[in-house]
């Protein structure tokens, strides 16, 4: 019997993780391109907060955490830091720029509720 071979690695691959859109991932890819730093990942966090009781957060980042997922979309890296996995596990991550919308949405089939303005779930 075999077993799988283990690696020094602080970070992990999860098959079940955040899903980038296309357009999302073009957009990640633009904003990080404005920056002129090819280090920056998106990292997708959830914290305490906002009107029911957690909230999203985006935002650009160098840092490797032990324990983060991460997944490379088109050469586009979205990290997860080890305690926002479970509540992000299958969330999609669209880019949306029409008249009534702009901006990342997320669309979370973990989020039991959310609030009107999109940023907080429970």
């Amino acid at each position: 019997m075999t077993t799988p071979a283990q690696t020094d690695s602080t970070e992990a691959k999860a098959p079940t993780s955040v899903v980038l859109t296309d357009v999302a991932a073009q957009k990640v890819k633009a904003l990080i391109e404005q920056e002129g730093r090819d280090d920056l990942r998106l990292r997708v966090a959830v914290q305490p907060g906002g009107c029911s009781g957690l909230r999203y957060q985006l935002f650009f980042d160098e840092r490797s955490l032990d324990g983060d997922v991460v997944t490379d979309y088109d050469g586009v890296e979205v990290v997860v830091d080890r305690m926002s996995a479970p509540y992000l596990s299958g969330a999609t991550i669209d880019f949306a720029d029409r008249i009534d919308a702009q901006g990342f949405t997320i669309d979370n089939p973990n989020a039991g509720s959310s609030c009107a303005c999109g940023d907080s779930f429970s």
